[in-house]
C-alpha cells in the first residue's frame, strides 16, 4: 500500500455513551442477546430490538480510494490505561472495569449494568460485533462427535478428563478488510495436445505433447470482507505451545450480518483485544489480496490444463478499509504437560457455521506401535505381491503414522482465504499468444506452474515428521532408514 495516501478516519460510535445502554421501552439496563434471533433483549419487560448497523463506511468498494479506517481499528495507544472508572448515571456511584478482560460491569449499589459503549483507544472497544447464533448446547455436540471419531489414538488423560461442560463463548478480534485494487499477471501456460506411451515392458513411459502459449491477465478486482486475525498470539500459527491454527481454520465467518459494536453482546462471553495496528496488518492484507487475484484469475485460463507458469505478477490496492471486529467461537481448550513443556490443544467451533476444527494430543506409543505393525505388513506384502513397485509397500507404516497424526493435530488445516473471500472481478483484459508446440514432454503438468501458489501456507513436512518418530524412541530403525532414503532421493 503507498505509505503516502491520506489515512481517513470514520467515526462509528457516534450516538453511544460511556456508561448504561437502556432498553428502548422501559429504560432497564439488564440486557442480554437472544442467541436464536440475533435481537437484544431486555430481561426486565423482555422486549426485543434489532442491532444497528454501522454508517459512514462506503458500500461500493470499486469506488474505494486511498485508506479508510473506522475508528474502532485506528491505532492503539500505548499509554491508555487499562483499568477505568465509569460513574453510574443512576445513583452516582463509581465503578472500575479492566478492559482486559471485560468492557460491562454492574453497579454494586443500584444493580444497573454500566458498559463502555464509547471507543477507547486501546483496542478494546472494536466497530462491530457478529453476535453468536449457535447454542453452547450445539457447540457441545459438535466438539464431542469431533472428538469421538479420534479417541483411539487419543492420549489416555486426555481421554479421561474430557468433558464440554467447560466450554467458553469468546469473542476474538478481527480486522475485515474492503479491497478495491488492480490485478496484472503475465506468463507462460501449457495446453495439452495428446498424451501416449513409448517404448514396452518396465520402459514403458508416458509422455506429453502441449500448445504454449504467452498469457496475459489484467483486470480490476473487488475484495469484500476480507478477515485477518488481529491479534498477534492468535495469528502465530507456527507456536509450538498453542494450536492456533484451529481457530483460523473454523473461518470464513458471514461478517456482512455484523452490527454497530454494543457491549451487551458481550454479556455471558468473554473476549480478547486486538494488539495490532493496521500498518502491522498491511503486508498480510498484500499477500492475502494477491492469492484471492491469482485464483480468480484461474477462471479465466481453462484451456490451460497443465498449469500456467506466472512471471510477474503485481497486485495494486487502489483503496481499502478497515473495521475492528469481534467474531465469535465457542472454545474447548486442554493443557497437555509434556516434560518440561506445555501445550495448549484447542477445539473450536465457528458459532455462526458450526464450522469445527481442532487439535488432540495423541499417545504417540501407541500410534508408533500400530505403524510399526502397518510397516510389517507393507514389509511382507512386498515380498509376496508382484507389483512392479512394490518397494512402495515400505512406506507404508510412515504414511499411516503421518495421515493419523494429521488427522488427530490438523496442524496444516487452515482457512482457504484464496477461495473463501468474496471478490468480483471487472475490466478484464485477456491476452493469449502461441509460441511454440512441445514433444516429449515427461512431466504431467507444466514444470514451474505456480497460478494454484497460496502464499504462507503452514504444513508438517516429511522431515519434521521423522523428527516426531525419532524423539519417541520406539520405532524401528527399518521405517526410519526407508524414510531417510525416500526423503534423500527426492
Amino acid at each position: 500500500m503507498d505509505k503516502e495516501q491520506d489515512v481517513k478516519i470514520v467515526q462509528t460510535d457516534n450516538h453511544q455513551e460511556n456508561g448504561q445502554v437502556k432498553c428502548p421501552k422501559c429504560g432497564a439496563t439488564d440486557i442480554s442477546l437472544n442467541e436464536n434471533n440475533g435481537k437484544l433483549r431486555c430481561n426486565f419487560c423482555r422486549y426485543e430490538f434489532q442491532p444497528e448497523k454501522v454508517e459512514g463506511l462506503e458500500e461500493n468498494i470499486s469506488e474505494l480510494k486511498g485508506t479508510v479506517v473506522a475508528s474502532g481499528a485506528s491505532n492503539i495507544q500505548a499509554d491508555t490505561k487499562d483499568v477505568i472508572t465509569l460513574k453510574c448515571s443512576s445513583c452516582g456511584a463509581e465503578v472500575v472495569i479492566d478492559t482486559n478482560s471485560s468492557t460491562q460491569a454492574r453497579c454494586h449499589w443500584c444493580r444497573n449494568f454500566l458498559s463502555i459503549n464509547e471507543q477507547i483507544p486501546n483496542g478494546s472497544v472494536p466497530d462491530v460485533v457478529l453476535p453468536f447464533k449457535i447454542t453452547k448446547e450445539e457447540a457441545k455436540k459438535q466438539i464431542e462427535a469431533f472428538v469421538s471419531k479420534r479417541k483411539f489414538f487419543a492420549n489416555p488423560k486426555f481421554k479421561a478428563e474430557f468433558t464440554t461442560d467447560n466450554i467458553m463463548g469468546v469473542y476474538f478480534p478481527y480486522m475485515i478488510i474492503d479491497i478495491n485494487s488492480h490485478a496484472k499477471f503475465s506468463g507462460e501456460g501449457e495446453e495439452l495436445v495428446r498424451e501416449y506411451t513409448r517404448g514396452s515392458g518396465d520402459d514403458r513411459r508416458v509422455y506429453y505433447d502441449a500448445n504454449l502459449y504467452h498469457v496475459e491477465r489484467e483486470f480490476d478486482l473487488a475484495i469484500s470482507g476480507l478477515t485477518i486475525e488481529s491479534s498477534s498470539d492468535r495469528r502465530n500459527k507456527k507456536s509450538e505451545d498453542k494450536t492456533n491454527n484451529v481457530i483460523n481454520a473454523i473461518m470464513p465467518f458471514d461478517t456482512e450480518n455484523c452490527v454497530k459494536y454494543e457491549a451487551n453482546y458481550l454479556r455471558g462471553y468473554t473476549s480478547e483485544k486486538r494488539d495490532t495496528n493496521v500498518n502491522e496488518l498491511e503486508k498480510f492484507v498484500q499477500v492475502q489480496a494477491q492469492d484471492v487475484a491469482r485464483f480468480d484469475a484461474n477462471d479465466t485460463l481453462k484451456q490451460y490444463d497443465r498449469g500456467v507458469r506466472w512471471q510477474e505478477e503485481k497486485l495494486s490496492i487502489k483503496g481499502s478499509q478497515w473495521q475492528a471486529a469481534y467474531l465469535p467461537v465457542w472454545l474447548y481448550s486442554y493443557q497437555q504437560i509434556k516434560g518440561n513443556q506445555k501445550i495448549l490443544h484447542y477445539v473450536a467451533v465457528n458459532a455462526r457455521t458450526k464450522e469445527v476444527m481442532g487439535s488432540i494430543p495423541i499417545h504417540m506409543p501407541k500410534l508408533v506401535g500400530m505403524s510399526c505393525l502397518v510397516e510389517l505388513v507393507g514389509f511382507f506384502a512386498m515380498l509376496f505381491v508382484d507389483f512392479d513397485y512394490s518397494f512402495l509397500f515400505l512406506l507404508s507404516g510412515f504414511l499411516y503414522f503421518w495421515f493419523m497424526y494429521r488427522r488427530y493435530r490438523n496442524q496444516d488445516a487452515r482457512h482457504k482465504h484464496e477461495t473463501e473471500t468474496k471478490s468480483s472481478m471487472s475490466n478484464l483484459r485477456k491476452e493469449d499468444q502461441f509460441i511454440r508446440k512441445e514433444t516429449g514432454l515427461s512431466n504431467s503438468s507444466m514444470d514451474g506452474a505456480n497460478n494454484t501458489r497460496v502464499g504462507e501456507i503452514d504444513t508438517t513436512s516429511p522431515k519434521e515428521i521423522l523428527d516426531m518418530i525419532k524423539d519417541n524412541h520406539v520405532v524401528t530403525s527399518f521405517i526410519k532408514d526407508t524414510l531417510e532414503k525416500e526423503m534423500k532421493n527426492k
